[in-house]
C-alpha cells in the first residue's frame, strides 16, 4: 500500500518504511506524528483520490531535525550596481513512515525510546571528601593560570608603553601647526578692520 501526501507545499508518495526529508514540522527524535492531508491511497483494490482522503492518515516517527545543505542567492540587476548575495539553509524533519491508516485508525506502533543521556554529576550531588578534592584541584589550577597570565601581559604592557610616546609625538606637530595657523588668521582679520 502506497499514499500520496501533502506537506510543506509539496506532495511525495510514501509507503510503510521509507524514510523521507521534509520541511520543519514540530517533534523530537522519536515523537509520532500524524500526517492528515492524504491525497491519494492506492496499492490494493482500488485507489481513493481525495483532497484530503476521508479518515486516512499516515502515521510517521521523528529520526531528527537538521538543515539542508546551503544555497546561494545572487541578485543582480544590470548596470544599476546592484548586487546581493545571501546563502540560506532550509530547515527539515527526516521522517520514517511507519503506517498508513484508514478509517480513522490511530497508530499502532508506539514511539522508539531514545538512548538515556549521559549527564554528569553536579558538585552538590558528590560526597564531602570528593568536594574537598575538586576544590583542591580547583585551586591548584587557578595557581597556575595567576601564573601564567602576569607573565603573558608583561610584554603587552612594554609594547603598550613603546607606543604610546610614538603617538604624544604624532598628535604634537598637529597641534603645533594648528597653533601656527591661527595668529596667521589673525593677522589677516587686523588688516580688514
Amino acid at each position: 500500500m502506497f499514499a500520496v501526501i501533502r506537506t510543506g507545499g509539496k506532495q511525495y508518495r510514501v509507503a510503510p518504511n521509507d524514510i523521507i526529508e521534509i520541511e520543519k514540522i514540530a517533534g523530537e527524535p522519536g515523537d509520532i506524528v500524524q500526517l492528515g492531508d492524504v491525497l491519494l491511497l492506492g496499492g490494493e483494490g482500488d485507489p481513493k483520490a481525495g483532497s484530503p482522503v476521508a479518515g486516512a492518515t499516515v502515521a510517521a516517527e521523528v529520526l531528527e531535525q537538521k538543515r539542508a545543505d546551503k544555497i546561494i542567492v545572487f541578485k543582480k540587476k544590470r548596470r544599476q550596481g546592484y548586487r546581493r548575495t545571501r546563502g540560506h539553509r532550509q530547515m527539515l524533519t527526516a521522517l520514517r513512515i511507519t503506517e498508513i491508516l484508514t478509517d480513522g485508525k490511530k497508530p499502532s506502533k508506539a514511539a522508539a525510546k531514545p538512548a538515556p543521556v549521559k549527564t554528569e554529576t553536579k558538585a552538590a550531588d558528590k560526597p564531602a571528601e570528593t568536594k574537598a578534592e575538586t576544590k583542591k584541584a580547583e585551586t591548584g589550577t587557578a595557581a597556575k593560570k595567576a601564573e601564567t597570565k602576569p607573565a603573558a601581559k608583561k610584554p603587552a604592557a612594554k609594547t603598550a608603553a613603546k607606543k604610546a610616546p610614538a603617538k604624544a609625538a604624532e598628535k604634537a606637530p598637529a597641534k603645533k601647526a594648528a597653533a601656527k595657523k591661527a595668529p596667521a588668521k589673525k593677522a589677516t582679520a587686523k588688516k580688514k578692520s
